[in-house]
């Protein structure tokens, strides 16, 4: 007699269910935050229009009168970013710490004249940023948001298992609007999962590059540059991941794990520990900078970081929206000599991959265009979540958790083990937690479920 068919849909269905009880809390999160953030150039135009644009002038202010201006305007503060007009309309920006607070203060360029401040870290954008990356609740939201990114994969992976078409196409590359109740938010959630997994993938992998786990040893594994690029370069033992924070984007992500160069020569500046925690005392201006930024054709929208110790540089970033526009530039704040001078073409393959591939993320790369794909991507997410929920409202048993059955004599499911395997090594935080789930839902629930099961049948 025919052995029927091992059907392991429902330990799919199961897995599928855990990854989304789990992560879809987080994906609404994401994707609200994220649309927040997508629209950032439209919202800060509407919002602080004041701040941000002036009349165009015919002659402009030196960036070291408007340095001097700021020092005035906060004498007990310390600047610590410059940023250029992006263009004749626009306001000049400094960074400044003062009394534990970092203010964004914004100066017209062509009189002077202090515009206004805000809060670096909790305007609506920086909020929306800091939520998005940590929670705002630094490391321990960081490692939520990548575990919860990693099983975003997973769920990726079992949904496209339990929704390929299997003879039939309604329900699936198509919702059957005609039907009702589960069954249409059923076709809902499937249909938008069906057309959304290679999107969403795209977003949660661009996405896990910046993480602190993962996405650190993503970087140093294929984040390289050739080591002959800075054998001429005094080096310090930090990082230029050092400028980035969940609020502020300096450097791009290629440029993160590469050291920082240090100013002066090794007798004079460099021998003493000493000197090196002295604070900064540069003998160029900050509008030599601004030339040199200006003689290498770096793209506007630029930033300056001033030197904070005696050793430190002067670093010119762009992170532009365009990643072959990329630059970041070290100079030294007493000579002006450029130690570094790294571009997009520097950058090794998959480092370009990652930079346009976080780019596409955030809808900077194509303008407008981009912005509508990722905003219907969220959209997409949004409804997934939704419908999910519902759905597992809607077929829950009252007053139970309604995790989907499962066949206790199944055989081991090797090509599944496989991918779960694969899922493990490239996300460790996710093997981490898919052992805990495993001893959860197999001597934990299926005992209780088994329980249950024989005092209802004896009863």
């Amino acid at each position: 007699m025919k052995q029927p068919k091992v059907n392991f849909y429902n330990l799919a269905w199961r897995w599928h269910f855990y990854a989304g009880l789990f992560v879809a809390p987080f994906m609404v999160m994401l994707a609200l935050t994220g649309t927040v953030y997508l629209f950032k150039p439209q919202l800060d135009s509407l919002m602080y229009s004041s701040l941000l644009k002036v009349p165009a002038g015919h002659h402009t202010v030196s960036a070291d009168d408007l340095l001097t201006r700021v020092k005035m305007a906060y004498p007990q503060g310390q600047v610590t970013q410059y940023l250029p007009p992006v263009n004749a309309e626009r306001s000049a920006q400094f960074v400044v710490l003062n009394d534990d607070k970092e203010l964004n203060v914004f100066v017209d360029p062509y009189h002077g004249d202090i515009l206004g401040e805000q809060d670096a870290k909790k305007n609506l954008q920086a909020i929306a940023r800091s939520i998005h990356g940590e929670l705002m609740i630094g490391t321990v939201g960081d490692r939520l948001i990548e575990l919860a990114a990693g099983w975003g994969v997973v769920l990726v992976v079992s949904g496209i298992f339990l929704w390929w078409p299997r003879g039939q196409a309604a329900g699936i590359l198509w919702p059957r609007l005609n039907s009702r109740g589960r069954i249409l938010w059923r076709d809902l959630h499937a249909v938008t999962g069906f057309w959304g997994a290679s999107l969403l993938l795209v977003m949660l992998l661009s996405g896990m590059t910046w993480t602190g786990f993962w996405g650190k040893q993503y970087a140093e594994v294929w984040n390289v540059f050739p080591a002959a690029m800075w054998d001429d370069v005094p080096k310090s033992d930090v990082e230029a991941r050092s400028l980035n924070t969940a609020t502020r984007q300096t450097v791009p992500w290629a440029m993160e794990n590469t050291p920082m160069p240090m100013s002066g020569d090794h007798a004079g500046h460099m021998a003493h520990d000493s000197a090196a925690a002295g604070p900064a005392s540069p003998t160029i201006r900050l509008q030599d900078v601004q030339n040199i930024a200006s003689e290498r054709k770096v793209e506007p929208g630029y930033s300056i970081t001033l030197p904070t110790t005696a050793t430190g540089v002067f670093t010119i970033a762009v992170f532009a929206d365009d990643p072959r526009n990329d630059a970041t530039l070290h100079i030294d704040q007493y000579t002006g000599k450029v130690l570094a001078d790294v571009r997009f073409e520097q950058y090794g393959s998959v480092a370009r991959a990652t930079e346009i591939g976080v780019m596409l993320h955030e809808g900077k790369m194509f303008g407008v265009f981009n912005q509508i794909v990722v905003l219907l991507i969220c959209l997409m997410i949004l409804l997934s979540a939704v419908s999910g929920v519902v759905i597992w409202w809607k077929r829950r048993p009252q007053g139970k958790l309604g995790v989907p059955p499962l066949r206790h004599d199944l055989p081991k499911w090797k090509t599944a083990m496989v991918i779960m395997f694969a899922l493990a090594v490239a996300f460790p935080m996710v093997g981490a937690s898919l052992v805990v789930v495993w001893v959860f839902d197999r001597v934990l629930l299926s005992r209780f479920t088994r329980q249950t099961e024989s005092a209802s049948s004896s009863s």
